[in-house]
């Protein structure tokens, strides 16, 4: 028996591999990764401008241009990765420069002068409207030099000029030692994307696979001679292991296709102001996850996780094969099959909600039944609203479940895999159940 499920198992596998339809989607995939990773070297090709350069020119009448012009470079490097800045002086006059601006050129003046009362003024002139994050940047540029020539002209000492420019002294203290609202957030937002949208999409992918192998095997007549030489139950079986080391596969080459992308990004970025910013971006979310204790409730429940979503790809197989088997079309398969969409659409949508429904029994509860646990607990226990026990615990359930599914679902498929009738489906089902 071991042998002949080992054989169908890895069959069934090479037939779903060695398809045209899988190289060409996953060629697909690794060139779709790659455009979206290098997506702004490609539009500059094609005209595009992601590193457009601007001229900050700076007439300056109140003796700060040093002041300013270092600022404002350092302004730019650090938040404006985007674009080239020059920060130029200018020794010509105010109605020289003005003339000379055009759409040609994206230069911005700003023209400094002293103001008694108010220690500076500016006036920022450009050809067209300055983009809204390089106006916040100027103005926070002239602000912190107004600051710097207001210290320097006033009376204090150097001892209260330093502390008065000293930053605050601010320590966080949290008397409820659950993740706070900013932070549940931020994990409900990494927990969508590890496992709510890769699993929703694995899962419909899992149960069309599993109806459409079946329904072409019953539509050539080869499940005969498979049910001739085989039992129902390693056909059964084989099914279910090859599709769910199928989606596993996919999903496994996709994580793959993502870092290749990045790698690419990285080694060729050519010192890149983008692709810093993108790695500055990576190590940001990197180090909010282990801020907000993301990576060490993911290694606590680990075992789990891995236990609940392959035992959840079991249970679908399982269901979406005895549906399959009792029909005789894929067209009467979809009809079948819409419970278990409606099913994982519910549990999508709740998953999406959890965050925003902290404390819900409600939502607590669905976490433990089968067929939606997979999309909510991991949610949940990231946010800190499921223990590891109770995550262990609906784990278990799906497990038990999973087994009792399949053990009458057995007998259910027994006798739908030779069934060439759509008539009556849900009546032959129920009929089955009763038969052993």
């Amino acid at each position: 028996m071991k042998s002949k499920l080992k054989y169908l198992t890895k069959q069934s596998f090479k037939k779903k591999v060695n398809t045209k339809w899988f190289k060409a989607v996953n060629i697909i995939l690794l060139v779709l990764f790659l455009f979206l990773a290098n997506i702004d070297r490609i539009i500059s090709l094609f005209g595009g401008d992601f590193q457009e350069e601007e001229t900050i020119l700076l007439k300056d009448e109140s003796n700060v241009t040093d002041l300013l012009e270092t600022t404002l470079t350092t302004l730019f490097s650090t938040y404006q990765q985007d674009r080239n800045y020059k920060v130029l002086r200018s020794e010509e006059d105010i109605q020289t420069l003005k003339e000379n601006l055009n759409d040609q050129e994206k230069n911005i003046i700003i023209h400094l002068f002293d103001d008694e009362k108010n220690y500076l003024q500016a006036e920022v002139i450009s050809y067209e409207e300055i983009s809204l994050t390089t106006k916040q940047m100027i103005v926070s540029a002239l602000q912190s030099v107004k600051e710097e020539v207001a210290l320097q002209r006033s009376p204090l000492s150097l001892e209260e000029k330093n502390a008065l420019m000293m930053p605050i002294s601010i320590q966080m203290v949290t008397l409820n030692d659950q993740n706070s609202e900013e932070n549940k957030e931020i994990v409900g937002m990494i927990a969508a994307f590890l496992f709510i949208l890769p699993c929703f999409f694995l899962i419909l992918m899992l149960v069309q696979m599993v109806g459409a192998e079946i329904n072409d095997e019953k539509t050539t007549r080869s499940m005969e001679i498979i049910i001739s030489n085989v039992s129902p139950q390693v056909h059964f079986l084989s099914k279910i292991y090859a599709s769910t080391l199928f989606v596993v596969v996919q999903a496994l080459l996709v994580f793959l296709y993502a870092v290749i992308s990045f790698g690419f990004r990285m080694l060729f970025s050519g010192g890149g102001s983008l692709s810093g910013d993108m790695l500055n971006q990576v190590q940001m979310v990197l180090h909010t996850a282990q801020e907000t204790g993301i990576v060490n409730l993911l290694l606590q429940g680990l075992p789990f996780l891995i236990i609940l979503f392959l035992s959840s790809f079991f249970l679908y197989a399982i269901v979406a094969g005895v549906f399959a088997s009792m029909t005789t079309s894929l067209e009467d398969f979809q009809q079948l099959q819409t419970p278990m969409m409606l099913i994982i659409m519910i549990g999508y949508y709740l998953a999406i909600m959890a965050t925003q429904m902290e404390g819900a029994i409600f939502i607590k509860a669905v976490s433990f039944l089968p067929m939606l646990s997979f999309l909510i607990a991991p949610v949940l226990f990231l946010i800190g609203q499921l223990s590891l026990w109770e995550l262990a615990f609906s784990s278990l359930i799906t497990v038990i479940f999973t087994f009792i599914i399949f053990h009458f679902g057995l007998r259910i498929y027994k006798v739908g895999i030779l069934n060439y009738s759509s008539s009556k489906l849900w009546r032959k089902m129920f009929q089955s159940l009763k038969k052993k």
